[in-house]
């Protein structure tokens, strides 16, 4: 079949719509009818070239939400009709990351960086050529086949233009704050940029009963979205919020600061870990360039006050675990999803909602797709 879906032709360069050539699931995969994709920063680092590409053309996207159409053989977990969410890591429920319930982890994650399904070949093909799609996924497409592991149903009467992201944004930065950083009530806690991941992370820290949730951004739009969202205070300056955290801890510093600034340098890290204070965790969720080496820490301080750095991917949850419990929250009233999505696109737009994005004027663009 034909779809219509947008391509990184160039490293760096800007997304293509044009047309492309769909073939039908193999085994254990679905064909999905995308309903929504968030214009996730991930997928922007690899148009800026921040983040490797070693196949192109490359259909972006790897958080959406769909409808499934067509089952291929052995197929097992879905059915013709099943809403669904996108899992950027096709868990194969079988290594030993997966075994012991860490399927954000599963070697299938070497997929995301490929592109192509779990047998190496390419569904997508667009003028001769093979394409390479975003987590084996491709959400920047009307129409997407993706491996069965790769979809969490999802109930049928929920809204897929506000669940989509739940295939990465509001885990992600959830999962940073409770998971990671692991915060206890009364604790004190820095969230470094308040963009789709970041106000996440403030929900999080809050949801967890943190006594004062400090949300660092620039942008005053983001700083106001966080304090509406559980921040307690909202400042420009990662100086101003570690002055804050130990103005409140008898000069300690904070217990943990989360970085999920847009494109995160080694600097922003040290920034992070000169705000916390004893037994302090510093969380790093967003990424920056692959090329970038070196942190500036002193490692006196991080042995001698027992601290910690600590990577997070999709907020160190397993993602079949981590929609239905988010999902819980949000019917329940007790996580904020709606007021995430700043604006809409169209798929011809995809550009504009990432120039948004740059412009810091969203939360979180989402694609919608009629």
């Amino acid at each position: 079949m034909r779809t219509r879906a947008a391509l990184l032709m160039d490293q760096p360069g800007k997304w293509e719509v044009v047309d492309t050539v769909l073939d039908d699931p193999k085994e254990h995969e679905v064909l999905v009818r995308m309903v929504a994709s968030g214009l996730c920063h991930s997928d922007d680092h690899r148009a800026t070239g921040d983040g490797p590409a070693p196949h192109l053309p490359l259909c972006g996207g790897h958080e959406g939400a769909g409808v499934v159409e067509a089952v291929g053989a052995g197929v097992g977990s879905l059915a013709v009709g099943d809403h669904i969410v996108t899992s950027f890591v096709p868990a194969c429920g079988r290594c030993r990351p997966c075994a012991t319930g860490r399927q954000n982890l599963c070697h299938n994650g070497k997929f995301l960086a490929a592109g192509s399904m779990l047998d190496g070949t390419f569904r997508m093909h667009y003028d001769g050529r093979d394409v390479a799609r975003s987590s084996a996924i491709g959400t920047f497409a009307e129409w997407s086949v993706m491996p069965e592991g790769s979809c969490i149903k999802v109930p049928e009467h929920l809204p897929l233009s506000t669940v989509a992201l739940l295939g990465c944004g509001v885990p992600t930065g959830w999962g940073s704050a409770v998971n990671a950083a692991a915060v206890k009530p009364g604790q004190v806690v820095i969230v470094m940029g308040v963009g789709g991941i970041g106000i996440n992370a403030v929900q999080g820290a809050a949801h967890a009963g943190a006594a004062h949730v400090i949300a660092v951004d620039p942008v005053q739009f983001k700083r106001d979205t966080a304090l509406r969202l559980g921040a307690t205070t909202a400042v420009s300056d990662i100086a101003e919020a570690a002055e804050l955290a130990r103005s409140v801890t008898d000069g300690q510093g904070a217990d943990a600061a989360i970085v999920t600034v847009g494109v995160v340098t080694g600097e922003h890290i040290g920034q992070a870990f000169d705000a916390i204070g004893k037994d302090g965790v510093v969380v790093v969720t967003g990424t920056g360039s692959a090329a970038e080496v070196g942190v500036p820490v002193n490692p006196f301080k991080l042995a001698m006050y027992q601290q910690r750095i600590q990577g997070c991917l999709y907020g160190m949850w397993s993602p079949a675990a981590a929609v239905p419990v988010l999902l819980h929250m949000y019917e329940q009233g007790k996580l904020a999803l709606d007021e995430l999505v700043t604006r809409t696109y169209t798929l011809d737009e995809v550009n504009t909602g990432y120039d948004d994005m740059h412009a810091g004027t969203n939360i979180r663009g989402v694609i919608t797709f009629d």
